[in-house]
């Protein structure tokens, strides 16, 4: 199980939210914290529900791998939203994190056990899913300069998917 770690975000910092849907559990609870969440998803009908949830907000109909944001954030979560991803586009993404955090931002995610290692995206017709092992991730993330605080391979508390906390320096 992954503890909290002492230092987290202070009340008001910008997080970002990969994958965010329709703010539901993880917006709301980052906005309970006094976190202000900037959401990212590609469906149109999920950022409109977290609109009506919590318009005070910034919801953002894009894809994450090709969204453009100039803003910089203490933290980004993309919380079970990589899997969706092929593997190339997942490692692409710590590229992308490295870019929207601030330094001493945090970068937290899950990534589920990897199915189908056979598959290699999304478009072959079944529901896609896979993930990077954990050596790659590892891999991906310190190749943008971003260390690696926490990491629990198989976590019960999450249905055994892992969890990866990390800092940019």
């Amino acid at each position: 199980m992954v503890r909290p770690v002492q230092g987290g975000a202070p009340r008001g910092s910008a997080i970002l939210d990969l994958g965010c849907g329709g703010g539901e559990p993880i917006a709301r609870y980052l906005i309970d914290q006094g976190l202000h969440v900037t959401g990212v998803d590609r469906d149109a009908a999920m950022i409109a529900l977290a609109r009506t949830r919590f318009p005070r907000e910034a919801w953002i109909h894009a894809d994450m791998r090709t969204v453009e944001i100039d803003a910089k954030f203490e933290g980004v979560i993309a919380w079970s939203s990589l899997t969706q991803l092929s593997r190339a586009d997942q490692a692409a993404m710590a590229g992308r994190a490295a870019h929207w955090l601030k330094p001493g931002g945090r970068l937290l995610f899950s990534a589920e056990a990897d199915r189908d290692s056979a598959s290699s995206d999304y478009r072959s017709g079944s529901l896609y899913h896979a993930d990077l092992g954990p050596a790659d991730y590892s891999a991906a993330l310190a190749a943008r300069g971003l260390i690696e605080m926490a990491h629990v391979a198989e976590d019960p508390a999450c249905n055994g998917a892992g969890v990866w906390l990390v800092r940019k320096p």
